[in-house]
């Protein structure tokens, strides 16, 4: 292991330090309006906030196991700071958020830091959401020009009295200052590009301080008193259950907000940064350890709780930031401010710090956040935590929010569907959707006793899980059918916990024949004998034929005798001879040649013997493919595996960057259109497919192409997606998100934006105009992620695309 020398980290401390000075700088300028307004939402000292931010990014940048992620005052702690306050007093918050601390550091000892990621991210987004309501609501009464009352409830009592009662200049600097923030991402031209590089929460918290100070408004503004003056801690005061309930409260809060802020950093830095310009990986353990140094510190100064902060980390990643120096430079910057700005600090109206913190309330109502639990069905979790968070505290609302996702695990777990029906050639099919425990076996065992012994039974498993009580059942039954004479299989994901022996048959691997079904029939449109997918859960045959445990390299692999026989046994004639003649010879073989004639072996040993019925059927009746599906030539992309289709199912194009020319373009290749004109006018398909990926070459290729390079086939071919990049370019791709999130970077926005530009080509196309028109197809954008393995499907909305993700067994959630 070579160390390094003092040399070498000097010379990348001094390569690092431009990017980390440039980042630390602009997380500052929206560090500094922020802590002011949180600590104005708190009730505590203003110079609270400028001591937590200080603290959190000196201690815990320099301590945390994050290194680019910014600690400091957070939105989330301000409810439960605000309610301690309210309590205890400011001194004894103090002494609260040391112990806290403390609390902290035990748990970072007794590497605790995952654990804290088990809570379900229903009860985490609902426990923001609240927060965020609550903010909003004390916040509103600022901005119209009076106080906060002590609770959510109470606010909303008030509101009526507020509103009759306005002050027209806190009101005029508030929607001053909301206006630039909202208008301030979308400033146009050379000018706004360049505007846009000061954080919007400093430009319009610096516009509503210009405006109030030109038209000399008489409003209460910022008073940071002589540090001379400030607070410290002191001994809690108070009830032993209640202050430990306080620190409990603000320990664990605090905790899963940072890691779970971590988490998102880390996958942030994943997905923008390449490998050579990444740092190391977050240690959780390590940053819990941090936090808690740092609320002790913070605490010790008289400073507010801090935690991890989304949003200036994601400025931090999204600034350059290479090292943890960036968030200690931004810390440093806080204290001279603290110090040397007071005067222009003291010119801040509180109206627009709270119109602030209002908006930074209303955003923590997330959209996103809202779909993902709609889509996995934990509405009732995410709205009844926000609304005990609302009503009770933030406490109160976590305890709820677990009681009833404890609930509503346990009804799921109930709620087991079994049913059983008669086929055509007089099986009988059995199917059991959700887990099968104890509770489901009098259902099971009722519907398995109305199959008859004699006959044939397809027993279909769609869960994850199997408790021994059903097991039992199912095994006793089985044994007793198997007695009498009567046939049987058992598929699914839970299939092969059932009897490996005798209920699960050994199993063709499906995927030879391209990831679908063993018998290749398509899993609703057709009767067929059930897929035998439970003996195996991968795609076997892709291992060898990767060669993934030969890490030779290619030049060098040989053919032996074995890898000759079995080509053998696949090729004919002259082939069979070459593979023979190879079997003894040292000298190196084409890859190629010899994975193509293991892989046909394969085929025919084990995979053909199970779909000849289905093939002859095709053979005979022609093919009818439902879907045209249109993807990228990339080899990543294996169609079937990805839709679980099999023979008979698709009609598939494939061209590098799946790309559909307009009709009459220059330089168009008929192939894609005869294509397209044939599935859609003779096979009178139902759908056509467009399916994008990442990573796709084709796309980079358009991204990296440079004006009046010599004309090749393959610029030939991608001048078809040249109006992909022109619609990325415009406003068009304000569509483009991925289960919620942004896209990762150009190459991926370019790949979302391709797949919509070739469905608009499409209806360019007569055959599939005249078809849309009669109502009689349609057009569905795929975007299919490699790295994780996901398929997102591209929703068409009124006038966007959003992109819906589908779970693990293919169903939308």
């Amino acid at each position: 292991m070579t160390a390094t020398s003092p040399t070498g980290t000097i010379r990348q401390i001094r390569k690092d330090l431009p990017a980390d000075l440039s980042a630390s700088i602009a997380v500052f300028l929206i560090a500094l309006p922020l802590s002011l307004g949180i600590a104005l939402a708190t009730g505590a000292p203003l110079q609270a906030g400028l001591v937590a931010a200080a603290v959190g990014g000196i201690v815990a940048g320099w301590l945390g196991g994050a290194p680019l992620q910014v600690s400091g005052p957070a939105a989330g702690l301000t409810v439960v700071t605000a309610e301690l306050i309210q309590h205890y007093g400011w001194r004894t918050t103090c002494a609260i958020t040391v112990l806290a601390g403390l609390f902290q550091l035990g748990l970072a000892a007794l590497r605790t830091a995952r654990s804290a990621l088990m809570v379900s991210p229903a009860i985490v987004h609902g426990l923001l959401a609240g927060i965020g309501v609550t903010i909003a609501l004390a916040q509103l009464h600022i901005v119209l020009g009076g106080n906060p009352q002590s609770s959510a409830v109470a606010n909303v009592l008030g509101l009526p009295a507020q509103l009759a009662d306005l002050h027209p200049a806190a009101l005029g600097v508030s929607a001053l200052t909301l206006a630039v923030l909202l208008a301030w991402p979308w400033l146009p031209g050379r000018a706004g590009r360049v505007l846009r590089k000061a954080p919007a929460a400093l430009a319009a918290v610096a516009a509503a301080t210009a405006a109030a100070a030109l038209s000399g408004l008489a409003l209460p503004r910022v008073d940071l008193p002589s540090w001379r003056s400030h607070a410290l801690p002191e001994l809690p005061d108070g009830p032993v259950l209640g202050i430990l309930a306080a620190v409990l409260t603000i320990a664990l809060v605090g905790s899963v907000q940072s890691l779970l802020s971590a988490v998102a950093t880390d996958k942030l830095i994943a997905s923008e940064r390449r490998t050579d310009n990444r740092p190391p990986r977050t240690d959780l353990n390590r940053e819990l350890w941090g936090q808690g140094a740092a609320n002790i510190v913070s605490g010790a100064l008289g400073g507010l709780p801090v935690s991890g902060v989304a949003v200036r980390s994601v400025a931090n990643v999204k600034s350059g930031a290479v090292s943890r120096r960036s968030t200690m430079l931004h810390g440093l910057w806080v204290v001279l401010a603290a110090g040397l700005l007071v005067p222009v600090l003291d010119l801040i109206p509180l109206a627009a710090l709270a119109a602030l913190v209002m908006a930074v309330g209303v955003q923590m109502v997330n959209i996103t956040h809202l779909r993902s639990v709609t889509r996995h069905r934990e509405i009732l979790v995410y709205g009844t935590t926000i609304v005990a968070v609302v009503l009770g505290g933030v406490l109160e609302g976590v305890a709820i929010g677990i009681a009833v996702a404890v609930a509503l695990a346990l009804y799921r777990l109930t709620r087991t569907r079994i049913t059983v029906e008669r086929l055509d050639n007089g099986a009988h099919r059995v199917r059991a959707r959700g887990q099968l425990t104890f509770l489901a076996v009098p259902r099971l065992s009722r519907v398995l006793n109305q199959i008859p012994h004699e006959g044939h039974a397809v027993i279909e498993l769609d869960g994850s899980f199997m408790d021994h009580a059903a097991y039992e059942t199912l095994h006793d039954w089985q044994d007793s059918h198997l007695a009498h004479g009567g046939s049987l299989e058992v598929t699914g994901r839970a299939g092969s916990s059932a009897r490996p022996a005798e209920v699960v048959p050994a199993a063709a691997p499906a995927a030879a024949s391209g990831g679908g079904h063993a018998d290749g029939s398509h899993p609703a449109d057709r009767p067929r004998r059930a897929p035998q997918r439970g003996a195996h859960q991968c795609c076997r045959p892709w291992t060898p034929w990767q060669n993934h445990c030969d890490h030779r390299p290619a030049g060098t692999r040989t053919i032996t005798a074995a890898d000759a026989a079995e080509a053998a046994a696949a090729a004919t004639g002259a082939q069979a001879q070459a593979a023979t003649e190879q079997a003894g010879s040292p000298a190196p073989r084409r890859r190629g040649a010899g994975q193509l004639a293991n892989g046909i072996g394969a085929f025919q040993r084990d995979t053909a013997p199970h779909v000849r019925d289905e093939l002859a059927r095709l053979a005979r009746e022609g093919q009818r493919p439902s879907q045209l599906f249109l993807t990228c030539a990339d080899s990543r992309l294996v169609t079937s595996m990805i839709t679980a289709s099999g023979p008979g199912d698709l009609f598939t194009v494939r061209n590098v960057g799946n790309l559909v020319p307009l009709p009459g373009a220059e330089s168009t290749d008929d192939s894609v259109a005869a294509a397209i004109e044939y599935a859609v006018d003779v096979l009178q398909v139902d759908s056509i497919t467009v399916c994008g990926h990442s990573g796709c070459g084709a796309m980079q290729a358009l991204l990296s192409s440079t004006p009046g390079a010599p004309m090749t086939p393959l610029r030939r071919w991608l001048k078809h997606g040249l109006p992909s990049l022109e619609r990325m370019a415009s406003r068009h791709h304000a569509w483009a998100r991925i289960s919620g999130r942004l896209p990762a970077d150009a190459v991926e926005q370019l790949c979302l934006t391709n797949v919509v530009q070739q469905l608009e080509h499409l209806r360019a196309h007569e055959s599939v105009a005249r078809r849309l028109a009669e109502g009689t197809l349609e057009l569905h954008g795929m975007y299919f992620h490699v790295g994780e393995a996901q398929a997102y499907l591209l929703s068409e909305g009124e006038d966007f695309f959003d992109c819906r993700v589908f779970d693990s067994v293919g169903q939308h959630a």
